[in-house]
Parts: C-alpha cells; structure tokens; sequence
C-alpha cells in the first residue's frame, strides 16, 4: 500500500477534525454531502474548495498510487506550469474553439493567457523544442496538478468543481504502432490504478470529446448517481458509453403497408407518449420529428416514440457538425406549424430528413400531421411520404438492444467518470508543428497519446459508490486511517489511557496508521464520528470492557464488533491489516 508520511504522533486532540451534523443547503449528491460534514473539504467559492487536513490524507494517498503505477509504467514525471500563452491556444485553434470554459486573462503588458483546464499545448511545445529525432522516441510524460475549466455551473461538491486536481500524461511516437503499443500500456496502468484504489469500475469505448482524436476509452466509477450512461453486455467484454454505443439495425425488414393514413384530432396531446395513450398504441408504434438547423439548413430527424435523440452520434452526421435544435420561429417558418404536431409527410423537397435505422423499417406508424391539433395514423413510406434521404443510428441505445459485438442483448449503468485515455494522432503536433526526423533524415510530425484522472473526482465517486446511512466507507487503499482507535474516557480512567496507548504504539510500529480518539467527548459522538469520516476499522477501548479484559474490534460494514482479549488485541490487529 502506498505510505503517506506522517506527524510522529496522531491523536483527534493534536490533530484538525472538522465534522458537521448537518450538511450544507446547496449539496445535491451523497459525496458533496457527506465530504463537507466530514471535514473532508470546505467551499471558498463556487466549483472551489479547501482540502482540510482529512480530506488531503485520501487525495494524498490516491496521487501515490498513481504515481507510483505511472513511474512503474515507464512514465516520466514533470510539472508545467498553470498559466499559459494565449499563443499556444490559438496555434491550436483552440483559444475560440474551447469556448468559456476556458478562463481567460490578461497580463501587465496586455498579452493573453488562460489558466490551462488541460495541457495538450503546452507539453507539445515542449516536444517541439526538445524533441529532434526517432532516437529519442517513444517517451511518456505526466504530470499531477491543478487545473480551472470555468463551469457554467459547477455542482456536486469535488465532483463538478471549477477548480480540481487531474493526472494527465501525454506520450510522444514515432509511428502509429508503437502509439497503440503505449495506449494499450496506459489502459494496463489505468485498470491496475483503479483495482488498487479499491474501486468497482468499467472501462468503455468512448467518443473523443472535445480532446480530439481517433480512438478512447473511459474508466467509470460505478455507482448509481453516476452522470454517465454505460451500456454493456454481461455475456462479453463490450462495454461503451451510452453516447458511443451503436444501436444495429432492426434484423427483420420494414413490414408490408396494412392500413390507410388517416388524419385525426388530437387536441393539446404534443407528446409522444400522450398520443400513444389516446389512439390506445404502443409507444414504439410513433414517430416524433425533432427540427434542427446547421447554418441556415432546416433538418427533421426522425425517431420511434419510445427512443432517445444521441446528441454525440447525429453530431457526427455530414451536414449536422455542428447541429442546434430549430426555434419555434424556424419550425412554423419552414413547416408552418408549431412544434408538437410536426411531422415528415407533405413536407417539400428542401427539407432533409434523416431517418433513425429503427424508423426506416416502421410501418402504419404515427407522426404529426403539421397542422396544429391533429396527427396521422397508418403512414407508410414510400406511399404517404418520400423515402428518407438519410438513414442513420442516431438514437440512444436501452436495455435489451441487441450487443454490437453479437454476443448477447445490452444492459445500461451509471458510472463516474475518473479516467480517460486517447489516441490524439498528429492533431496537436500537426496545428503545432511539432516534429522530428526520422531515420531518412524526413520531417515527421509526432504521433500522441493524452491519458487523463480526475484525482480530485476520485475521492468523490469513492464515496458515491461507498456510504450508508451513518457516513462514508472508504476502500481501505485511500481511507485517511486505517485503524480509528476511541479510547472511551481516555483523560478519566488511567487504565483506559494506558491500554489504549500502548494498542496505539505497538500498531503504529508495525505501520498501522492510527487515528486515537482522545477527547473527552461523549461515547455517541466519538462512534458517530470515526463512522462518518469513513476509518475502515474501528477499535474501542472502555472501562466496562476492560474489567472483563477486553477491547471491541469492528469493521466498517460489519453490523456487530467483536471482542478481543487485551493481551491478544495487538496481534489480532496486525493480522488482520497488515
């Protein structure tokens, strides 16, 4: 286990604890919640918070096992700086691109800089510089340190701060395949980190964001308030974000018309799931359009009634990057009716219509009838309307869709987002010019690799997926102590006192970190916090014990303690968490 060094002693009386009874108005989240009435953080500003002594302990010990499964990676360490060039942003044609996010200054002399939410520019110029030939290839740097990305509105406590602490690596390659080689190496760090941190986690093919790229992967914390969708098939190894993973085409083929398209009122009913319920109708028996532009082109995106529009998949789609969705203005200007009764029949040659793979295949389906009040029942393509121009998977995928890879049918989860890795390719060494000559003596630009964790998140999504209803569980990896020792009546019983300190000295020879309780407090709110701050072993030592020679011993999640002799007490301890 990764060592955190120490005062040479560690008693609540010498040491800073800080917990709450109640939590803070603004906390939405169990981790925002439980982290402010532990002690763990303070709020200075929005999305901006103070690491208490508690608190740094546990970001501490996850920064080391990083570190130490980086550096044993082959990775080499370096620390640039958080304020950089304007110049290096707009190189990369990011400075506009990023968007205000990206916490923009000045300096005396007028010149432009950011506070850097990530550091893509900055390590590329340093290849740039120092980087001039094959011979000093491949080489992978890290760094851990504080970045700002200007939240519209940061939320979640450490989760979704403005401010917060990331690992990000960036490798340098002379060639695509020795950038998948060390890709595949981050991803084997990556999953060893996370197993030692004593998380559940999944990784899962991703889209590349706003990093850019060819290929990703994320590292999801599991946990059920998570942000993320994770879709996954138990019967194999796929695993995606929700925003990724492909919906397949419907295997049967579009049905043969039955039925006559008929107008009908459907006053006030502007959802899907309204008219379903009115006509008496399976949802997935619906069509609802959804209206977007890109520049000044009006599209009408088309899916079945009981589907999800993928943003991140139809952002894709030629002629839709970047897309926004139309105003009501622009619907009644191109169809000439409101939203809520739109819909794909009658409408000119103009208007491009892109088709869902799952609606391609509808027959006798139901959609707006473009006149306010009304929808159309037993509409065919082909017979009531053009076919689509376009037909994409532009949807969302849900439980019981059938797993890309074959192998079985899809189940979604939540998930924490803590990691991220990517294949870049020359996209910043190419906007930056960053090369270096190969064996020929040519000019190549460097293939990239960017490996990202939210180190500050970690600790959030760890108590996200490890809690109950009296406070935090930490895995034992991260827990700020391993072992809370109370002493019950520590400064009135002499026998108490003694007992406890010599249990505290002997664990703490054989490098058990131990927090000893020794404050004159009231039994309840010593227990109630050693349960709060989440200590993953507890150990308490109190007179009426004590006359019949024993000490209590119990484990975080277990419901009862145990007795333990005195004189077998240390013994027991060091077995069980060393």
């Amino acid at each position: 286990m990764a060592r955190y060094l120490e005062p040479r002693t560690m008693r609540v009386t010498q040491f800073f604890l800080a917990t709450l009874k109640e939590a803070p108005a603004d906390a939405e989240v169990v981790s925002h919640k439980l982290m402010v009435r532990a002690g763990l953080v303070r709020r200075l500003a929005g999305g901006i918070y103070t690491w208490m002594p508690l608190g740094l302990r546990v970001l501490r010990k996850v920064e080391a096992i990083i570190r130490e499964e980086m550096n044993r990676a082959g990775a080499i360490e370096l620390f640039m700086p958080a304020v950089q060039p304007g110049e290096l942003w707009q190189e990369s044609g990011r400075w506009q691109k990023y968007g205000p996010e990206l916490l923009r200054l000045k300096d005396r002399h007028q010149r432009d800089f950011c506070i850097g939410p990530t550091h893509e520019e900055v390590i590329t110029d340093i290849a740039r510089r120092e980087i001039k030939s094959y011979r000093q290839l491949p080489v992978n740097f890290y760094q851990i340190q504080s970045k700002f990305r200007d939240e519209i509105r940061p939320r979640f406590g450490v989760m979704r701060g403005r401010e917060f602490i990331m690992k990000d690596g960036y490798s340098f390659h002379a060639g695509y395949e020795d950038l998948q080689r060390e890709y595949q190496n981050m991803y084997e760090t990556y999953s060893r980190i996370f197993t030692r941190l004593g998380l559940r986690y999944r990784a899962v093919a991703a889209d590349t964001g706003s990093i850019g790229g060819t290929g990703s992967h994320e590292f999801h914390v599991l946990a059920e308030s998570g942000e993320d969708a994770i879709a996954y098939c138990p019967q194999s190894q796929y695993a995606a974000n929700v925003e990724l993973a492909e919906a397949l085409a419907p295997a049967t083929p579009r049905p043969a018309p039955m039925e006559t398209m008929r107008k009908v009122p459907t006053p006030g009913k502007t959802r899907c799931e309204d008219v379903a319920e009115m006509l008496g109708l399976p949802l997935k028996h619906t069509v609802k359009a959804i209206a977007v532009m890109h520049d000044d082109e009006f599209t009408l995106l088309l899916l079945r009634g009981d589907h999800a529009l993928n943003e991140v998949k139809t952002q894709k789609l030629p002629g839709l990057d970047p897309f926004r969705f139309a105003t009501d203005a622009e619907v009644e200007r191109f169809l000439g009716c409101r939203p809520g009764y739109i819909g794909p029949v009658g409408i000119g040659p103009s208007i491009r219509v892109v088709a869902d793979r799952s609606v391609a295949v509808m027959a006798d389906f139901v959609c707006g009838a473009n006149v306010p009040g009304y929808h159309l029942t037993g509409v065919n393509f082909g017979r009531d309307l053009r076919e689509p121009a376009f037909i994409a998977d532009i949807r969302s995928v849900t439980t019981g869709d059938p797993s890309p890879d074959g192998a079985g049918m899809l189940e979604i989860l939540r998930g924490i987002e803590v990691g991220h890795i990517f294949q870049l390719r020359t996209k910043y060494s190419e906007a930056l010019r960053a090369t270096y000559l190969d064996g020929n003596g040519q000019s190549r630009p460097f293939e990239m690799g960017c490996y990202g964790i939210g180190v500050t998140r970690i600790v959030g999504a760890a108590v996200e997926q490890n809690h109950d209803e009296r406070g935090i569980i930490f895995p034992q990896a991260i827990a700020p102590f391993q072992l809370a020792l109370v002493a019950i009546g520590y400064r009135k019983s002499k026998e108490v006192g003694a007992t406890a300190d010599a249990l505290y000295a002997d664990l703490r020879k054989a490098g058990v970190e131990v927090l000893l309780d020794d404050r004159d407090e009231r039994t309840g709110v010593m227990l109630a916090d050693m349960e709060l701050i989440g200590i993953p072993h507890r150990v308490v030592v109190g007179e009426r014990g004590l006359k019949t020679g024993v000490i209590e011993y119990q484990g975080r999640r277990e419901g009862e303690p145990t007795r333990v002799r005195v004189a077998e007490a240390a013994s027991f301890l060091r077995a069980k968490l060393c």
